[in-house]
């Protein structure tokens, strides 16, 4: 092995020169055990005495102790003199080359029936460093005896070799435990050191790093804690840095691992953002409306509603729904000739960011003119995209380019999110220095325990493998808006191949009694907006047993440092999971659907019929054939199949309402208070999701996640539909392809779902349908 060391170092030093190096300023050293050779040796020696009765080879076994370390370093110096006097390394030395010194380690003396000195006296030979501990050092210059010992009687140190293996004990496995050993309490004492330069960075920082803290039952503390060891073990934190895609599924992960370096990439290149921030705030432009869904619109609403606007800057709107009253309520709180239009789509051919842009697009040409709209918009895609050829040809405003190697929902740090955040005058370097304080947090160098991205991971992903898979997560007001992202984050990196974590966001507040032992609760805490209530709710459930993570932001600012602590905690409990947290295999069967519906109505003028199994109070009720045969003998009255629909749920199961009506605050509202009932009566976790929004979001977790879901659709009829220009389907017609496109996936994974379908007025039949959800879990 030292022999390849040597060559490696040699061939290393002719590559450099080529390169025209100087390789007289490269030194190096190789590292011999010592003193630990003849520890295991003599270990394995004494055995071997013990075990013979023979008197002679007793003697033999004994005359080996204590020279095998001495005898393996004097061979290794007659190698070492061999390889450097060949006519090979002389070429390199004339040009200033220097040889790679031996370097003896471990030369205490472990055993106190030799010479304190003897690794000493022994090993003395030029170009050699002998690395003693002070005690030895002392020991020499007191009684030390300096000569070239190295080169004395080297017939002898390979007698003592060569009979190492007649006594039946073989130098390279002692050697590879002493390398095995070496390496884990190398790697131990850095990471020990690593964890002292964390503790210290973050004592200096203050509230300059976002806190982090938690509290979990003994169990699941224990699981955490043992998590965290084998991470640091099997350096896993430095695989995860170094793209190692076996810490996942060995798929395609290392592809996708673009987010980890995104902070540092965006500020060596900040001008551009900064650049635009000053072009929208002088073109005076008043309203920003951004066209996008899932990763390119989620972080940018949390911008917008986190911190509204600056002065002097336009306001951020964002637009993700298909729903004909939504995009006409977003249309009339903008002046169209005052807005500038942010298409926001990763693969440039998602369906609701392009017919977005058709509408708002004529709508401008209506406004300011043809040779005047083009100036309004601005597109951030990924380079080569179908959307970056749209936007030159027609001559946009700005193209923005995300990375390739950054999933949607892990670019919020990328022009996705920092391109709408810049419009709307958060200073995007000041905004990215703070978030690279949490990235140099999770760096490679910083061990598991004092990690905090590791540590969050090790919880949510630990938490999921013994049953806790509902995350629910409460948030301070001033940042409540996070959870969105959040949302998207946690469904659809890790809800896929029948396990994965259900993010619960904006449920409201209960008793711990109300709550299963499904759950983990993440609590968000602004430290300049703290609520009373949730301060007691967490407490009470701290309380209860339940297990807690407080997150304490500093400031506003520092919000950009959740954003990453929780990609890396997302990352780690894919890991822990066992999934791959980079892809989403199951959002596409929806899209599918909903292009063969909509394509059926391009063909016939109308979608393919459905046929309801109970209509009355102006609700229509639908199924799949497995559904409807479980529901339809109970469904006597609306309250009677509704009581049969949330009967079927049972412990660690959750129920999700998925509203296909405009996400308006009212709307909200009623969404809010049938979720509260379902929880309070049920004790399941609940969550809800307007349509076709949360296809983009949670909708992974619900069709690839655990089986665990209840689901109620609802639709409606839409009074006053809207043209999506250049085509013969509406909007209206595609949101209702989109619903029924996902309720037929959701069938198809064998969920428990039902979907209720309003005819007349929207808010009256929302009214009745929570009614009889109050009445069926009385």
């Amino acid at each position: 092995v030292y022999a390849e060391v040597a060559e490696a170092y040699i061939s290393g030093l002719e590559a450099f020169a080529k390169k025209g190096g100087d390789p007289h300023k490269v030194s190096s050293v190789a590292s011999f055990f010592v003193s630990r050779i003849d520890t295991l040796v003599d270990d394995e020696l004494d055995k071997k005495i013990a075990a013979t009765a023979d008197p002679a080879q007793k003697a033999e076994l004994q005359k080996l102790k204590g020279k095998v370390a001495i005898a393996n370093a004097k061979l290794a110096y007659r190698l070492y003199k061999n390889i450097y006097s060949n006519e090979h390394w002389q070429r390199q030395a004339q040009q200033g080359a220097q040889t790679q010194r031996l370097l003896w380690a471990s030369t205490g003396t472990k055993n106190k029936a030799y010479s304190d000195v003897l690794y000493v006296d022994e090993l003395i030979g030029p170009d050699t460093v002998n690395t003693m501990p002070p005690a030895t050092m002392d020991a020499y210059r007191d009684h030390g005896h300096a000569r070239p010992s190295l080169e004395e009687d080297v017939d002898s140190a390979q007698a003592v070799m060569d009979a190492l293996p007649k006594a039946g004990i073989s130098i390279d496995a002692v050697t590879s435990k002493l390398v095995e050993d070496g390496v884990r309490l190398f790697a131990d004492a850095a990471d020990q050191l690593y964890a002292a330069v964390q503790q210290k960075r973050r004592k200096v920082l203050g509230a300059k790093l976002n806190s982090m803290t938690y509290k979990l039952p003994d169990e699941l503390q224990k699981d955490v804690q043992a998590a965290l060891e084998d991470w640091r073990k099997e350096g896993k934190v430095r695989r995860l840095w170094a793209a190692d895609a076996s810490l996942w599924t060995e798929a395609d992960e290392a592809n996708w691992l673009g987010w980890l370096e995104i902070v540092d990439k965006q500020l060596k290149g900040i001008a551009h953002l900064q650049d635009f921030a000053d072009d929208v705030k002088r073109s005076g432009f008043q309203d920003v409306l951004l066209l996008g869904m899932g990763g390119s619109s989620l972080g940018p609403e949390v911008f917008a509603e986190t911190f509204g606007s600056k002065p002097g800057y336009p306001k951020l709107h964002v637009l993700d729904s298909t729903d004909p009253a939504q995009i006409r309520h977003f249309e009339s709180r903008i002046d169209i000739g005052r807005t500038l239009f942010l298409v926001s789509s990763k693969s440039g051919s998602t369906l609701e960011p392009n017919i977005f842009k058709q509408y708002f697009y004529e709508r401008a040409k209506q406004t300011v003119g043809a040779a005047e709209a083009p100036k309004r918009f601005v597109a951030v895609t990924d380079p080569g995209s179908s959307l970056e050829k749209a936007a030159r040809n027609e001559g946009f405003r700005s193209v923005f380019h995300g990375l390739p190697s950054i999933g949607g929902r892990y670019s919020v740090l990328s022009d996705f999110g920092m391109v709408p955040a810049a419009a709307i005058g958060v200073d995007p370097r000041a905004f990215l220095e703070n978030t690279a304080e949490m990235v140099r947090s999770c760096a490679a160098s910083a061990p598991p325990v004092e990690n905090p991205g590791v540590i969050l991971g090790a919880i949510l992903g630990t938490a999921q493998r013994r049953g806790r898979d509902k995350v629910t997560i409460i948030a301070s007001p001033g940042i409540s808006d996070f959870g969105a992202w959040l949302e998207q984050l946690l469904a659809e990196s890790t809800g896929k191949l029948g396990k994965g974590i259900v993010p619960v966001g904006a449920e409201p507040l209960g008793a711990p009694a109300v709550y299963g032992n499904d759950r983990v609760f993440a609590y968000l805490r602004l430290a300049s907006d703290q609520d009373a209530e949730q301060e007691r709710a967490v407490a009470g459930l701290e309380a209860a047993g339940h297990p807690v993570v407080r997150i304490t932001v500093s400031d506003a600012m520092q919000l950009g440092q959740e954003f990453f602590r929780w990609e890396m905690a997302t990352a780690v409990a894919g890991s822990i999971i066992g999934i791959n947290p980079f892809d989403q295999p199951d959002v596409e069967a929806a899209k599918v659907k909903t292009r063969d519906l909509t394509e059926a109505y391009e063909k016939a003028g109308a979608l393919p019929e459905a046929r309801s199994f109970f209509e009355g109070d102006g609700i229509k009720l639908f199924a799949d054939p497995r559904n409807e045969t479980a529901l339809k003998p109970q469904a006597t009255s609306l309250t009677a199949a509704l009581k049969a629909h949330f009967g079927r749920i049972g412990v660690g199961d959750y129920a999700a309402l998925l509203a296909y009506v405009e996400r308006s605050p009212a709307h909200i509202d009623v969404m809010q208070r049938i979720r509260r009932t379902i929880r309070d009566r049920t004790r399941a976790a609940t969550c809800v999701g307007f349509g076709p929004r949360f296809q983009h979001s949670t909708g992974q977790a619900y069709k690839g996640g655990p089986n665990s879901g209840v689901f109620l659709q609802i639709t409606c009829d839409d009074p006053e539909d809207l043209p999506v220009p250049g085509q013969s389907y509406t909007f209206g017609i595609v949101k209702e392809a989109q619903a029924r496109g996902d309720f037929d996936v959701l069938a198809e994974r064998g969920r428990r779902a039902l979907r209720a379908h309003i005819t007349g007025d929207l808010d009256t039949g929302l009214a009745r349908l929570a009614r009889a959800i109050e009445q069926a879990l009385q």
